[in-house]
């Protein structure tokens, strides 16, 4: 697969060309940032294990009957991916509470939400990512009532996969972001799936083992990051 010029560049993803036209390759780099682009700086090895993370959840969930538009990983770096019309609308599932649920109902953090609850945002920097609802997703187009059901299907279908993952790793998934596209037709998994748009506590500790390291000066980001890996059996030295 030939790498061909840059199609877009993102907070800490690029994606490129390929000489197929129903194919890109995404590029994860060191680059880490929070709270809307404000807080940014560059983590050594950060993209090569946030592309190593991806790639193992991708394939868990693509084994279970979740379509996705992981192919493959390249290298260290690079994933190949479907060539995808993406959805400006981000599926959050919580299951304990924390964040942005906490600042905005002011519950106490590290509730357990039964059941876990499931929201929209709006993907758009420049409003900050505006918490949305179906009819207005409906009503600006950014995807039909059709296109939302089978994603909010589909996010509590990861939920029920990943839960398992991580509680047998000693793990809480505490809450997670998804994105969708349509790949000739078909609503499919995009972007990634690792500790920056997601949630994991150690199960006895409630250490934070994901991007609050970053969020919240704790340091340790990458390092944490490769302890969940560890802990699930991910390979971050692999050869290809």
């Amino acid at each position: 697969m030939e790498k061909r010029e840059e199609l877009y560049s993102g907070k800490a993803k690029s994606v490129y060309k390929t000489d197929d036209a129903d194919f890109l390759i995404l590029h994860f780099r060191d680059d880490t940032s929070a709270f809307d682009g404000k807080k940014k700086e560059q983590l050594a090895r950060k993209g090569q294990v946030n592309n190593l993370f991806n790639a193992f959840i991708m394939e868990k969930l693509k084994a279970a009957g979740i379509p996705t538009h992981f192919e493959r990983c390249l290298s260290e770096r690079d994933a190949l991916v479907k060539n995808m019309q993406m959805l400006p609308v981000e599926c959050v599932v919580r299951n304990i509470s924390a964040g942005s649920l906490c600042r905005r109902l002011g519950v106490e953090e590290g509730l357990e939400l039964n059941p876990p609850t499931f929201e929209l945002f709006l993907k758009n920097d420049a409003q900050g990512d505006p918490m949305i609802n179906t009819a207005l997703c409906v009503t600006f187009g950014w995807a039909t009532e059709e296109e939302i059901q089978q994603m909010k299907a589909l996010t509590f279908q990861v939920n029920a996969v990943l839960k398992q993952l991580f509680d047998e790793a000693g793990l809480l998934l505490v809450d997670y972001k998804l994105e969708f596209g349509l790949f000739k037709g078909q609503i499919t998994l995009g972007d990634e799936f690792s500790p920056d748009g997601c949630r994991l506590w150690d199960k006895a500790t409630r250490e934070k083992l994901d991007k609050d390291r970053f969020r919240q000066g704790l340091g340790g980001v990458v390092e944490a990051y490769e302890e969940v890996g560890r802990r699930l059996g991910i390979d971050f030295d692999p050869r290809f």
